[in-house]
């Protein structure tokens, strides 16, 4: 039987076609070889086109195919047309969706890293603490952020040479833990030596990463469409952080190498400027009143982590919604139903909905979606950046500061360096309270990860479930996993929602001596092809 009727194109065609499109023939197919540029402007003349999209590419972008066959040119001056009038001229913003571009962000301070990760729709990597060490130089020199307003002001020599001793004291303490680990847990014989150091280096460097400084230099790799990179960039121009906004300016230069019709507006007076400068009024205007009304009040005690908004119905609501999709009542009449209902039938709706769930990748669907949380969080730094990037939830932190104290790890004053780590954050305090009068907002580059920021999280319980169960897990790192524990705790117990707690089936338990070991098993499994370890 013929499902789908195939295209007819000619052998000239043919030959253009194959190229970028992986098929001629079915009604699935992938655009291969072509610039981001023509990608989204092909699809955004397809939803105003009774064509199908390979005759669209012949009719209206292939002819500008030069004789070098580069797919650099294919269509570029006809994209370049298409952008100008749907995406400048209408406003289009949906257009601006379907390009996408990977950018490498090197060298940018940890305090920068949120900045470039506050995007919901764009997709992001790190290099992690955990198994990049901060012991060596990049040409002579630690591996932090030198502000240019501090380097050449009156406290440039005091922050440089700071910089230097914390990260003489990390170099120090990392070699002390993990010498302290590798005497304490033994090694198993069925590991290989190259999994039992990996292990015992991870555990080392998640305990001592506490002592870096927010200036601390990372590497992130972003993907994101046009249109998230235009919005990345307008918060970035608008931001008090001044490396944000030159590390703006060396984003838009290489995007417009890549995606320029994108770009367009950024700095159009009119548009971009206009937009930034928005942002900047708000936020400075915002920071004025809320300094009067509240400048003179002093935080309260408070726990690590409070659940502060929740709804007592919540349970009722995720019941209604599950029923919602499989009948054809109306909602209101559906929740009437559900307030009825006895403890047996909402379980068994629940159970029903939920399943077994034989793996934390099988989350139930959207019903979850009915119910939500707020936690204000008091926590070291180091947890809270591992937390943020959970983007499908809402997060707003304050200003990185030395403040709220800070967290000595356990295996630290094991290993004999607990005098080490506080010598450090002794000196982060006061080099950050020294810089705050001259430079309020590069002060953060001081702070040590170990030192606690307050943040607020807001997710729903389907958020939660993945949130929850992937950030206890047993090779997580220590701090967030006791954070992931106790929202946990208070979904179940100060909430009252049970059975949305009990639906978290894949919590971690405690933690083994080595949080990675397993993971790093896993690894050599499949590097040998799934060989017994040796």
């Amino acid at each position: 039987m013929t499902v789908y009727l195939p295209e007819e194109f000619s052998e000239s065609e043919r030959t253009v076609l194959q190229r970028h499109f992986t098929n001629l023939d079915g009604p699935v197919f992938a655009l291969v070889d072509l610039p981001e540029v023509v990608k989204g402007a092909l699809f955004a003349r397809y939803s105003r086109s009774p064509k199908s999209l390979r005759r669209l590419f012949l009719d209206e972008f292939a002819g500008e195919l030069e004789g070098s066959g580069s797919s650099s040119v294919v269509g570029a001056g006809a994209a370049d047309r298409l952008y100008e009038k749907v995406f400048v001229e209408y406003g289009d913003d949906s257009v601006a969706q379907l390009g996408g571009v990977h950018l490498a962000c090197e060298q940018a301070s940890n305090v920068l890293t949120k900045v470039l990760e506050w995007g919901r729709l764009m997709s992001y990597l790190e290099q992690s603490t955990r198994y990049i060490a901060y012991d060596t130089r990049l040409a002579g020199r630690y591996r932090f952020h030198r502000d240019p307003e501090v380097v050449g002001g009156p406290l440039g020599v005091r922050f440089v040479g700071d910089m230097d001793r914390m990260f003489d004291s990390y170099k120090a303490m990392a070699t002390a833990v993990t010498d302290h680990v590798r005497a304490t847990v033994p090694k198993s014989i069925h590991d290989s030596d190259f999994v039992y150091r990996q292990a015992t280096k991870a555990k080392a460097l998640d305990a001592v990463r506490g002592s870096l400084p927010a200036a601390a230099l990372s590497n992130v790799g972003i993907y994101g469409s046009g249109q998230g990179y235009e919005a990345l960039l307008l918060r970035m121009r608008a931001h008090p952080l001044p490396e944000a906004r030159f590390y703006a300016g060396l984003m838009l230069d290489e995007l417009r190498k890549v995606i320029p019709a994108f770009m367009r507006r950024v700095d159009q007076p009119d548009r971009g400027v206009e937009w930034s400068a928005y942002l900047a009024d708000v936020r400075e205007r915002t920071d004025e009143v809320v300094r009067r009304l509240f400048g003179g009040e002093v935080a309260e005690p408070s726990a690590e982590v409070v659940l502060t908004d929740y709804d007592p119905e919540g349970e009722d609501k995720v019941i209604a919604a599950i029923c919602y999709a499989a009948s054809s009542l109306p909602e209101n009449q559906i929740r009437r139903r559900v307030a009825s209902m006895s403890t047996d039938e909402r379980a068994s709706l629940l159970r029903a909905y939920v399943g077994e769930r034989r793996n934390r990748r099988h989350r139930p669907g959207r019903a979850f979606e009915a119910t939500s949380y707020r936690f204000d969080v008091l926590g070291d730094y180091g947890a809270f950046r591992d937390l943020q990037r959970h983007r499908l939830m809402t997060i707003e932190w304050q200003r990185l500061t030395p403040s709220h104290g800070w967290v000595l790890p356990e295996l630290v004053e094991q290993a004999g360096v607990g005098g080490l780590f506080e010598e450090s954050m002794e000196r982060s305090a006061a080099l950050h309270d020294d810089l705050l009068e001259r430079h309020p907002v590069q002060a953060q580059y001081a702070v040590a990860m170990a030192f606690r920021i307050r943040y607020l999280m807001h997710f729903n319980a389907r958020q939660a479930i993945h949130l929850l169960e992937l950030r206890s897990a047993p090779q997580g790192h220590p701090s967030y996993r006791r954070v992931a524990k106790e929202m946990h705790r208070q979904i179940g117990e100060v909430a009252g929602h049970r059975a949305i707690a009990a639906a978290m089936v894949h919590m971690g338990a405690d933690a083994p001596a080595l949080e990675r070991l397993e993971s790093e098993r896993r690894a050599a499994q499949r590097r040998d092809g799934g060989a017994a370890l040796r």
